[in-house]
């Protein structure tokens, strides 16, 4: 195979990675009705006036499925820490006593497991998206190789490897979405 035609393989093969562990990313952002520190991933607090990843002013922990616990390095951020927990708008209230701050983690209803998994099925259709968009550039960028000197032989070879990348890479997000709806599910 032309050289020109692996390098693009290569290169397009890690963008579909990419594309597979945001997918992941994202449905972790769903919560299942287990406590899990990944929750607040995306909550930043005003630490001395500059916006600062929650997990960065303290320790979160698990003591349990249905709790979260937040213990801030100062107690000076313990006001900061609730007031950013509650305009992340997470459908948590923070529970301060003083020292930490507890979150706890409703158990989900039937309803409310059925759009998670709605949510889920929305953001697996974004992964596939995205890889076949990754698809469509390579197979792009090959058939301009045809420029190059790159023979049609060589760039039909290529387009079927970059579909071969493409089958596997949406199996993945497939599986994940899968595990996920599974999670949201069990009781």
């Amino acid at each position: 195979m032309d050289e020109l035609i692996s390098l693009q393989l290569e290169d397009t093969a890690g963008q579909m990675k990419k594309a597979v562990a945001h997918t992941e990313s994202e449905l972790t952002k769903i919560r299942a009705g287990k406590a899990l520190p990944s929750m607040l991933d995306g909550i930043h607090v005003d630490y001395y006036g500059t916006a600062t990843p929650l997990s960065q002013v303290s320790n979160i922990n698990t003591p349990d499925a249905r709790t979260l616990v937040i213990q801030p390095w100062e107690k000076t951020m313990l006001s900061p820490i609730e007031k950013a927990i509650l305009e992340a708008n997470i459908g948590l209230t923070p529970q301060n006593d003083g020292s930490i701050i507890r979150l706890n983690i409703p158990p989900l209803t039937e309803e409310r497991r059925r759009d998670l998994v709605k949510k889920v099925k929305e953001e697996a259709e974004k992964g596939r998206v995205a890889v076949r968009n990754i698809r469509k550039d390579a197979n792009d960028v090959i058939k301009k190789l045809k420029n190059d000197g790159v023979s049609e032989d060589e760039i039909k070879t290529g387009e079927a490897e970059v579909q071969k990348l493409t089958d596997k890479y949406i199996v993945d997000v497939d599986k994940l979405a899968e595990a996920k709806e599974k999670d949201i599910m069990t009781v």
